[in-house]
């Protein structure tokens, strides 16, 4: 009985099949002989842009651009028994009270950014710039300026989350027209 009920079972699973398109038939093609290989080769390198280039008559990168003293293109905020680093010019404003916060202090630990100021936010501010504003390419707009010099906290420059030096503002030059 289980056998005559699975005969139409199987007929009606296979019977699409018969209707179909035949399977197509993969068209083979030979491999490319080394003479094929070596024609386009030397097609390449006639055509290889790199070729007409003329070396740059510069130093050894390694020797022109050595790495500079982290410390010395970094300031110490310091404060009870932490410090850290950020860029030179990221300190917008420094109240004289604070002054004596910008010097590392023996015997105190040195911490990253956001952990310094996740304990320390009751007396730091932070004023985000985008790119343009950190490159000195657009100004910094005027009701946050004024803020910054009113400001009693210590206001550092962040992008993204991170210190940021703020270049001054690049004022373009003015031409006078000569007759």
């Amino acid at each position: 009985m289980k056998t005559i009920c699975a005969i139409p079972l199987f007929i009606v699973a296979i019977l699409p099949t018969f209707g179909s398109e035949p399977p197509r038939s993969l068209q083979m093609r030979d491999a490319a002989t080394h003479e094929q290989l070596a024609l386009k080769y030397r097609k390449a390198l006639q055509e290889d842009p790199f070729r007409n280039m003329t070396p740059a008559k510069v130093g050894a990168p390694s020797v022109t651009d050595q790495p500079k003293d982290i410390v010395s293109e970094s300031d110490v905020i310091c404060f009870n028994g932490m410090a850290t680093l950020v860029p030179k010019r990221a300190i917008l404003n420094m109240p004289a009270n604070m002054a004596d916060r910008l010097k590392f202090k023996p015997g105190g630990k040195l911490l990253s950014w956001a952990d310094f100021y996740a304990q320390n936010r009751g007396w730091i501010t932070t004023v985000e710039v985008n790119q343009r504003q950190a490159e000195g390419n657009k100004a910094i707009p005027e009701e946050i300026s004024t803020r910054i010099g009113k400001s009693s906290n210590l206001v550092v420059a962040t992008y993204m989350g991170g210190p940021i030096s703020v270049l001054p503002l690049k004022v373009p030059a003015v031409t006078a027209n000569t007759k």
